[in-house]
């Protein structure tokens, strides 16, 4: 339950925030100092600390300056391993098929492997589902917690509140994150067009 205590607090903290943010940082708090002591109850209170000693549009210029204007910052998990290329299609139907099978839609058009996305569907019960394409994904994860750290963003204690709910990453999953990170997503610009189509078929 702790687990899935982390994820619902975690798909909140890591959508745009807004007023609902705000109204819900007391349910929050709760939420996370009923959680075992532990890396991702620390990670998440000093993180609830950050936003309640900061102004909304302070938080929302962080948000945007870091993850929708820096590509290393990136949320979208399937970026990391297959950058903007054919082979992303995909890999985002395998999400975009975890989230229907979980029972619940995506609103404002985000694309299924948001990292809050898949928090939530940890969040609402899919468990297997949910921590199957984070350890899919692990070495995206991990750029991403490393590239939030060597920015000085808070946001970066979230990550790693979800990372602490993983197994330890072994010998394996560390030499593909440090290989990523070394040589970053592969190039291709041709758009997600085979994501396009899927949605089209809704």
């Amino acid at each position: 339950m702790s687990a899935r205590t982390v994820h619902m607090v975690a798909s909140v903290l890591l959508g745009y925030p807004d007023e609902r943010l705000r109204d819900g940082l007391g349910v929050l708090r709760e939420a996370v100092s009923g959680l075992p002591s532990g890396e991702a109850r620390d990670r998440l209170s000093a993180f609830l600390a950050y936003v309640a000693g900061t102004d909304l549009r302070a938080l929302a210029a962080h948000y945007v300056a870091t993850f929708d204007l820096k590509r290393r910052c990136c949320p979208y998990l399937t970026y990391y391993a297959y950058g903007d290329t054919r082979r992303r299609g995909p890999a985002l139907l395998r999400f975009q098929h975890a989230v229907k099978a979980a029972g619940f839609e995506l609103d404002g058009g985000e694309l299924p492997d948001h990292l809050a996305v898949v928090c939530e569907l940890w969040a609402r019960g899919a468990e297997r589902e949910a921590r199957r394409l984070l350890l899919e994904h692990r070495a995206g994860v991990e750029v991403l917690h490393a590239a939030l750290r060597e920015e000085g963003s808070p946001y970066a204690d979230v990550v790693a509140a979800v990372l602490a709910t993983l197994p330890p990453a072994g010998a394996r999953e560390r030499q593909a994150a440090l290989r990523l990170a070394a040589e970053g997503p592969p190039a291709e610009a041709v758009g997600l067009e085979p994501y396009a189509i899927m949605e089209a078929g809704r």
